[in-house]
């Protein structure tokens, strides 16, 4: 009975969206993938996808527990929050797996586990959690220790090194931070103290890695993103190059649901990280822009619910959500059209990938919690 009443009480339109998201993520796997799981991985077509399918499935019923469990249980669990950001890095800096230059998994068998995309679900909570449930601030510095745990986060992940997990974390922080209701005069001072903490960041990184260059050659390649067909050859260019041919190819409708040139081995990581590329090709610009349409239906019904919420713990929770999607999906745009550097980060909704999905999974839960929440507040205040 509480779980019918919570599911009458979520947000219909961003329940909808992300549903719809979800399911095309599926299908846009599924047709991204099939070359690759044959040709390479020596798999069934639909390897990825019922891969993919599975977790999805998974995490459904897990959202459901989620919708039902009260936001002020996190407050209690907060003081476990830093603990566990900082453990999980440790962990995979201690016993992680390397992939494509990067320490940044554990191998769990059946399943590879990024702690840095559960450091982020972990930071939005620890910043609603310490912000949301503080009756006052004394001071500009109470108002910047508890970023401290988020610099510390970002430099073990930029270590990994996961360069592009590590600016999404901070740029997670920054947004949510940026949010909170304070002073017009303390504004100032607070920005000369992220300044601050921003620069003892870079001094960290520099002074951990005095005998070389803060960037790996791997990273330092990645910043050379422009003419990336000038250097065809190149891992960077080639990519994006490829990227280019299937946008090119998609048109203004697009060649049909399957029929993408790219994905038969040409464009690497095209059912991952270069999934764009391959919608464009299959569905054109008219179905692109569908799609953009959705994910601006989604992050709208995710801000109303933040600005809604009742509470500043809640409407963090929201608010992260918002900017965690917001983030992935500007980035990830932005790196396969060559706007930007390459940063191996997902699409949301669309990239295969667990740990991602996952997380994306309890994120859109929680907010949906939120929005029950403020509805359940309203009849409260009603009666």
């Amino acid at each position: 009975m509480k779980l019918r009443s919570n599911l009458i009480k979520t947000d219909k339109l961003l329940l909808i969206t992300s549903l719809l998201l979800f399911l095309f993520g599926l299908v846009m796997i599924f047709s991204s993938s099939t070359v690759a799981a044959v040709l390479v991985y020596k798999n069934p077509s639909y390897f990825f996808v019922v891969r993919q399918g599975a977790v999805e499935l998974v995490m459904l019923l897990l959202s459901l527990f989620i919708i039902c469990t009260p936001t002020k249980t996190y407050s209690k669990l907060s003081f476990l929050l830093p603990i566990a950001m900082i453990g999980l890095l440790l962990l995979v800096k201690l016993f992680g797996t390397e992939a494509n230059g990067a320490k940044s998994w554990l191998d769990l068998g059946v399943f590879n586990f990024q702690s840095s995309e559960f450091v982020k679900t972990l930071l939005i909570l620890y910043m609603a959690t310490i912000y949301g449930d503080k009756k006052k601030w004394n001071n500009e510095g109470d108002l910047l220790k508890p970023l401290i745990i988020p610099v510390i986060c970002a430099f073990l992940i930029a270590k990994e090194p996961d360069l592009g997990t590590a600016i999404i974390t901070a740029g997670i922080t920054f947004l949510i931070f940026i949010e909170l209701p304070i002073k017009k005069g303390k504004v100032m001072k607070i920005i000369y103290g992220l300044i601050a903490i921003g620069a003892c960041s870079v001094f960290m990184l520099y002074s951990t890695n005095s005998l070389n260059k803060i960037l790996t050659p791997a990273q330092e390649a990645r910043f050379d993103f422009r003419k990336p067909c000038s250097r065809y050859l190149e891992k960077t260019g080639y990519q994006v190059c490829n990227s280019y041919i299937a946008i090119n190819n998609g048109g203004l409708y697009g060649l049909g649901l399957g029929n993408s040139k790219q994905k038969n081995l040409y464009l690497p990581e095209s059912y991952t990280d270069f999934i764009f590329p391959i919608i464009v090709e299959e569905f054109g610009l008219i179905g692109t822009g569908i799609l953009f349409f959705a994910y601006m239906l989604l992050l709208f019904s995710i801000l109303t619910i933040a600005r809604h919420a009742t509470n500043l713990r809640n409407s963090i929770i929201a608010f992260g959500t918002f900017a965690y999607i917001l983030i992935h999906l500007v980035i990830n745009l932005a790196g396969v059209t060559g706007l930007f550097i390459m940063t191996g980060v997902p699409l949301p909704f669309m990239s295969y990938g667990g740990s991602f999905i996952i997380n994306l999974f309890i994120l859109l839960s929680l907010t949906q919690r939120v929005a029950i929440e403020t509805k359940e507040a309203r009849v409260k205040k009603k009666a």
